[in-house]
């Protein structure tokens, strides 16, 4: 049983910025690729970054110099920082974690319930 919690949503003016958490807690034996989704409202769900156990990251074009995606494997949280927002930003970021409760066993696709974003202009 493993649960995601994402906090640190709101609204906030263009150009401002925000940092989002997630934090993942339950039964974690370990955690492996770590993304963040955004599902901007009338338009389909989207990858804004990853990143993986070992720090590795990938970024959407769309916010690439804008956001920061970290790690704080003792915690088992996640973070997004995102800066220089604009309205187009604006949507329900949910975090997604890929979560071995078990060695031997495969990985969890584990999701949290979202956190909004609203960037006005």
């Amino acid at each position: 049983q493993v649960q995601l919690v994402e906090s640190g949503g709101g609204l906030v003016q263009a150009g401002g910025s925000l940092r989002l958490s997630c934090a993942v807690s339950g039964t974690i034996f370990s955690i492996n690729t770590m993304r963040w989704y955004r599902h901007p409202p009338g338009k389909q769900r989207e990858l804004v970054s990853l990143i993986t156990s070992g720090g590795h990251t990938n970024y959407a074009d769309s916010v690439k110099g804008r956001c920061t995606i970290s790690r704080d494997n003792a915690k088992n949280t996640v973070y997004l920082q995102m800066n220089s927002l604009e309205p187009e930003d604006t949507a329900v970021y949910y975090c997604n974690a890929a979560i071995v409760v078990a060695p031997g066993v495969g990985a969890l696709d584990a999701w949290g319930q979202g956190t909004l974003v609203t960037v006005s202009s």
